[in-house]
């Protein structure tokens, strides 16, 4: 590692004040992706500044019909959690087969979204159940987040704080998971919300999509027959040793399958 300053603040005001007078700095949540990639000298950061002292950046609670997680908060906390197990019990399912046990006790929801790893899972519960994203400086819809392969709707100095999920009427996920390190080859957030279905696609492409015509099959029949013979372009799909492009435009349409039935189920 290059050496670095470490900044621990106590609330979101700091960290913002900390990040306007050092534009070098970088946010550390869960540290699962950038303390790699600080070991191996791939980022030079001026400063970290930790977000793990925040008390308001943690935590779930229920707010009306929508459920509330702050960013801070590990991928096992929410697995476990008794809310949101009772309201939205694919977003713990998705939370529960995260990685291994360490990456579920140490990644936070904030980071995933916030580093929008392409094989990430919570992008397609994030864009499947049409969450908002809480920032230090204003709202952003999940369709607007998540922009290309590692980026995101964030400006600079802005961090995630926490993301508000509505409370769906039915929602399954389904993943087809890398066997090493479980990351989505292909994962399929299907939910029929209050606002009609979607479904969400995480690991086949740069970036978390939408597939509208399942979605419009779902419509007019919520069952895994609706999509038959549905399948999308392998063209600009990912390709790589573990699955190529045409292997994962026919993971999608299964995995949405197993998703409906985890929904009905």
């Amino acid at each position: 590692m290059y050496s670095f300053e470490y900044q621990h603040p106590k609330t979101v005001a700091d960290v913002a004040a900390v990040l306007a007078s050092d534009p070098d700095a970088k946010v550390v949540a869960g540290g699962m992706t950038l303390i790699p990639t600080l070991k191996q000298r791939l980022a030079m950061p001026s400063a970290l500044v930790d977000l793990r002292d925040i008390a308001e950046l943690r935590g779930v609670r229920a707010d009306g019909d929508t459920i509330v997680i702050g960013a801070m908060t590990p991928h096992a906390d929410v697995a476990y959690d008794a809310t949101v197990r009772d309201r939205i019990p694919a977003l713990a399912h998705l939370a529960r087969h995260i990685g291994d046990a360490q990456v579920r006790n140490r990644g936070t929801i904030g980071g995933s979204i916030a580093n929008a790893d392409p094989a990430a899972d919570y992008p397609a519960a994030v864009v499947g159940l049409n969450a908002t994203i809480v920032t230090s400086t204003r709202e952003i819809a999940a369709d607007d987040f998540f922009t290309a392969m590692f980026e995101t709707a964030l400006e600079e100095g802005e961090i995630v704080t926490a993301v508000r999920f509505p409370v769906p009427k039915r929602a399954g996920y389904a993943k087809f998971k890398h066997p090493a390190s479980r990351y989505a080859v292909v994962g399929v957030m299907v939910a029929e919300t209050a606002g009609g279905v979607r479904v969400a696609v995480t690991g086949a492409g740069p970036s978390v999509f939408r597939v509208a015509e399942m979605e419009q099959a779902l419509a007019g029949s919520f069952s895994p027959d609706a999509l038959a013979g549905i399948s999308v372009p392998a063209d600009g799909l990912n390709s790589d040793i573990h699955a190529s492009a045409d292997y994962r435009a026919h993971l999608v349409t299964l995995m949405a399958k197993r998703a409906v039935v985890a929904a009905t189920g």
